[in-house]
């Protein structure tokens, strides 16, 4: 089961219960049973667990949905070449680059992001990324003339949108490698979460990785969909259990994807201003309505940290965080808005 963010399963997986399945389009009361399924793209385990009436309409509705996965992932992968977000990485350096709806809108979401958070969150971190040799695990410390040498390619505000001609460019003149893997993710669960919807589905839980995940209803008999959430500071121990209903939950975390250098851990997710791996912070859990949000919510206030994320979430209607910074030794916890209890922590609580 996933580390920083577990589902609790029903214990009967394929237990029946009887539900009213007129919005599916069954005319008569029908047994719904879970279904679970899982899909590897984006550098990820895709997962979804769905009550539908049988096999062979849960196979549809998965095979739709990890379908719709690859096809966000073929638009909006910067492991790819051929992908769309590739080619604007490669040529709006030297001219406009018209692209299509999607993406234009996917960009324009990423940059509003980048806008509120006042940089923290920066699709532009591609190349300090394979700097730091996160890209794939091969962990390095680059020095501090490599760095100064990519800053010309960094910076979300050398990215141009314009909404009359639908193009991107970039301001610098120069080509930017464009690294969606702090809202990307977020943005193909939604994508899903909408097919499943047209589709009927009334109780669905869809997870990205584990890190971030929507629910869709509730399981039959239930108030949401239960879902823990670890506390880094203490591993096997739950920090808190919600309930999910009609929302997103994402998780950042450093507690995975790090490396270790002369006794010194170094975290995955950059801060782009310092263009240095974020330190004293171990985790950020967000639920927000949409997962592109949450996705970038939980990036946005690692980098931030706790005071200044809490300036942002205030801006944020219907948003909840949990905040865990420190060290694994002396952690801290700070709860934004968020409803549930803390286990087995002294925690602070703002309202």
């Amino acid at each position: 089961m996933p580390r920083l963010i577990q589902t609790l399963r029903a214990a009967a997986i394929l237990a029946a219960f009887s539900l009213s399945a007129t919005g599916s389009g069954f005319t008569q009361e029908k047994p719904l049973a879970l279904f679970h399924d899982v899909h590897r793209a984006m550098g990820s385990e895709f997962s979804i667990d769905l009550y539908a009436p049988n096999q062979e309409t849960a196979d549809r509705w998965m095979q739709l949905s990890f379908e719709e996965v690859d096809r966000i992932e073929a638009l909006l992968s910067n492991y790819q070449p051929t992908s769309e977000l590739s080619r604007i990485s490669r040529e709006a350096g030297t001219h406009p680059v018209t692209t299509d709806p999607e993406t234009f809108d996917f960009l324009q979401t990423a940059l509003s992001w980048s806008s509120r958070s006042d940089g923290a969150f920066d699709i532009t971190v591609g190349p300090l990324m394979r700097a730091w040799g996160f890209f794939f695990n091969h962990g390095r410390i680059p020095t501090e003339e490599e760095l100064l040498a990519l800053k010309k390619q960094t910076g979300w505000s050398n990215i141009h949108l314009d909404a009359s001609t639908r193009t991107v460019s970039f301001i610098n003149h120069s080509s930017m490698e464009l690294d969606p893997g702090g809202i990307g993710k977020g943005y193909a669960v939604d994508r899903v979460v909408a097919l499943l919807r047209q589709q009927h589905v009334s109780a669905a839980l869809i997870s990205a990785g584990s890190s971030t995940i929507y629910a869709i209803g509730a399981p039959p008999g239930s108030q949401g969909w239960p879902v823990n959430v670890a506390d880094p500071a203490h591993a096997g121990r739950t920090l808190s259990t919600i309930l999910l209903v009609d929302t997103s939950l994402s998780t950042s975390a450093c507690t995975e994807k790090f490396f270790i250098k002369d006794g010194h851990r170094y975290c995955h997710i950059l801060d782009p201003h310092t263009m240095h791996p974020v330190e004293n912070m171990l985790q950020t859990t967000v639920v927000a309505p949409s997962a592109t949000d949450s996705d970038a919510l939980s990036t946005a206030t690692f980098v931030m940290g706790p005071d200044a994320s809490a300036r942002l979430l205030q801006s944020c209607p219907q948003t909840e965080a949990v905040i865990v910074s420190g060290t694994p030794a002396s952690p801290r916890y700070r709860a934004i808005h968020w409803p549930y209890p803390l286990h087995e922590t002294k925690k602070k609580r703002e309202y």
